[in-house]
């Protein structure tokens, strides 16, 4: 009985590692600009893209450039979404639609090597009635820069390069994500397609379940031999 725990317990151990291990490989995040909608509660990320958006008159939006795995750990703007201060020197006109923006292109942690992220700023849109919010940041921020895929990559030309690039915990670039919260023509997204980025596959979950059935049943049967 003791050498058949001998043997069990070490299986079982190297399976909860696995876990463990698997858990910090899967860990990362990405680089990119999230967008957000302001209210008298604070900011909320927002559920669609902010070509899809389109706010009213009075609306404040948010663009945050930072690393994160998704939605649930994304940086917000550090301003608060305070309508009346950011435009209060834009009064209204028939015709049009005020937007209230900030841009905050984030700390230098969270920078491309090689690049100073920009002060953060911002800016109040005068834009036409029916305008998304892509068109009314696209009004005071330009150059804008998308990728093929029409997912958001810089902001007055930050950052000069890159588009949602993955980043590991080291801090080292790697593939780039399917789909962003910037993304400019779909909805807001997890980057991983609704996983969290840190767990265990599912994969590696069966095979624990597997190694503790066996051990459960090596165990049993021995009892029984020995009664």
């Amino acid at each position: 009985m003791r050498h058949l725990a001998r043997t069990v317990a070490p299986l079982i151990v190297g399976a909860v590692l696995a876990v463990l291990g698997a858990g910090t490989a899967q860990a990362a995040g990405y680089r990119y600009w999230s967008y957000w909608e302001g209210s008298a509660s604070g900011w909320s990320y927002a559920t669609q893209g902010p070509s899809l958006v389109r706010p009213e008159d009075g609306s404040v939006q948010g663009f945050r450039f930072s690393v994160s795995a998704d939605s649930q750990d994304a940086s917000k703007p550090r301003h608060a979404p305070d309508f009346a201060k950011i435009c209060a020197g834009t009064p209204a006109k028939d015709g049009s639609k005020r937007v209230a923006l900030v841009i905050d292109p984030g700390v230098a942690s969270d920078a491309p090597d090689g690049e100073t992220p920009p002060p953060l700023r911002t800016a109040c849109a005068r834009v036409a009635e029916d305008a998304s919010s892509a068109e009314a940041l696209a009004s005071v921020a330009k150059p804008l820069r998308y990728d093929a895929g029409a997912m958001l990559c810089a902001i007055s030309g930050y950052p000069a390069k890159g588009c949602g690039e993955q980043v590991s915990g080291n801090g080292d670039g790697g593939s780039e994500a399917p789909a962003s919260a910037s993304a400019a023509d779909s909805g807001n997204s997890n980057s991983n397609g609704g996983d969290d980025g840190g767990g265990p596959s599912a994969g590696v979950l069966v095979g624990v379940g597997a190694v503790l059935l066996l051990g459960i049943a090596a165990v049993a049967q021995a009892r029984r031999r020995r009664g």
